[in-house]
């Protein structure tokens, strides 16, 4: 595996193309360009990183349009997973994120009883605090408008109670840096500072047991 050594400026102007013309000969034209610029240096990143943050995956290229208007036959960015986070880049920037995003109701509920708690609640009200000052985002997939029933709106930490997932988030405008090794230790700084949240998420909500729902 080629060490990861950052994406090239063809990896942006890549995505810059395929958001001006999302069309099947636009990608076979340049396919070689998303396999060595885009893909190769996702891959090469997700391999160094797996010793300490878990294995990675890429999401395949194409849009699943069966339920969307948009039509559009490709993404106009690249996602992978790194063990309990998420890498993005697209034409305009690199994008991170770590936790649940969507949680299943079992999740859902195991995640408002661990903030209801009065130990692991204020635990986790500590964490956000911490991340926030490290300069990372931290919201939910979607959040109620009010409490959740059964539970009063003065709730002390009502905001965590009113996500239905739990995420860190951090983006950076893509620049020179994005070319070079800076790209991966943006990462990982981003993964290390997000690893309490995780770790608690873990211990408190866990995977979910529901089977799968069908598509």
């Amino acid at each position: 595996m080629t060490a990861f050594t950052g994406w090239p400026v063809e990896a942006l102007e890549f995505y810059e193309g395929l958001e001006a013309d999302n069309s099947k000969t636009y990608w076979q034209a340049n396919r070689s360009v998303y396999d060595g610029y885009v893909r190769a240096p996702m891959e090469a990143l997700l391999a160094e990183l797996e010793a300490e943050f878990g294995p990675g995956k890429v999401f395949r290229p194409y849009r699943d349009v069966r339920f969307s208007r948009d039509k559009s036959p490709y993404k106009t960015h690249i996602g992978a997973t790194i063990g309990d986070g998420y890498v993005q880049l697209d034409a305009g920037r690199l994008a991170v994120g770590a936790g649940m995003w969507e949680m299943a109701p079992d999740q859902l509920e195991r995640y408002r009883g661990g903030v209801d708690d009065a130990r692991s609640g204020p635990e986790l009200v500590t964490l956000v605090e911490g991340a926030r000052a490290d300069g990372l985002s931290v919201m939910g997939h979607e959040e109620l408008k009010t409490a959740p029933r059964g539970f009063p709106k003065d709730h002390p930490r009502i905001e965590l109670r009113r996500y239905k997932g739990l995420v860190t988030w951090r983006e950076w405008p893509a620049g020179a840096w994005l070319g070079t090794r800076r790209a991966e230790q943006r990462v990982v700084e981003f993964l290390r500072a997000s690893q309490p949240i995780v770790t608690w998420l873990s211990a408190t909500v866990g995977p979910s047991t529901l089977p799968p729902r069908r598509a």
